[in-house]
């Protein structure tokens, strides 16, 4: 018996889906090409007609897709903070003993940043224009938070087991391990040179890790100058003295 052919409703049903894939694709494209040239030349020098190319499109689907150059850098830095949040989330630090979850902190951060030098210049990149489009975005503040009370989480737990000082501030122990980690990779060419030391050799990245995480422990200790000590860490110190 003869197979009918397909009617007209199914060839436009197949049609329209691969309209849809390929405008998946396209804007998929657009968003990678554009990465990397933002990464590479910052937004100030940045070319659309650049990115169309390598996306292997056309400026006016740009356009279409993503709106101008602003939001198209945007919808990137969004993208990015995505991709960290989504990483950090892995970590489970919710269940993971205090002191080794701050280990793990402190070497996932350094270790994000090495791996992910892209990210840090597009940080820089958005720091230049002060900050205009994170303060615009409507997802990107949304993203600290959770990671802010696991974080939380974890030093109260350290205070109430006697490992770590009492009243720690989450948002500026996170701001002290992103530092640590950040200063020196996106400052790595010209201290290389300054101090005559290959920065980004394995012998001197293992070194910082090492010496960045006793930085943080240190800063944590119930011991630290000026701690408040809960009466768990006040009777480790009594029967250490």
């Amino acid at each position: 018996m003869p197979v009918k052919a397909p009617g007209r409703p199914a060839r436009k049903r197949r049609a329209s889906a691969t309209r849809r894939r390929d405008a998946v694709a396209t804007r998929e494209r657009i968003f990678s090409a554009a990465t990397r040239e933002f990464a590479s030349h910052g937004f100030g020098g940045a070319r659309v007609d650049r990115i169309s190319r390598r996306a292997r499109t056309f400026d006016r689907m740009l356009y279409y897709h993503f709106g101008n150059k602003e939001q198209l850098f945007r919808v990137v830095l969004e993208g990015a903070y995505e991709k960290l949040w989504a990483a950090e989330e892995r970590l489970d630090l919710a269940r993971a003993d205090p002191v080794a979850g701050v280990r793990q902190l402190v070497a996932f951060t350094w270790q994000y940043y090495v791996d992910h030098p892209e990210f840090i210049r597009l940080l820089n990149s958005e720091n230049l224009q002060q900050g205009r489009n994170v303060r615009r975005s409507s997802r990107v503040g949304k993203l600290s938070s959770p990671f802010i009370r696991i974080i939380a989480d974890l030093l109260a737990r350290g205070a109430e087991q006697g490992v770590f000082r009492a009243g720690v501030d989450p948002v500026k122990l996170y701001i002290t391990v992103a530092a640590l980690g950040y200063f020196y990779v996106s400052n790595r060419y010209t201290l290389t040179h300054f101090l005559g030391v290959d920065l980004m050799g394995e012998r001197e990245r293992a070194e910082w890790l090492a010496h960045i995480t006793d930085v943080v422990l240190a800063y944590l200790a119930p011991h630290h100058r000026g701690a408040v000590l809960t009466p768990r860490a006040r009777a480790r110190e009594n029967r250490r003295n």
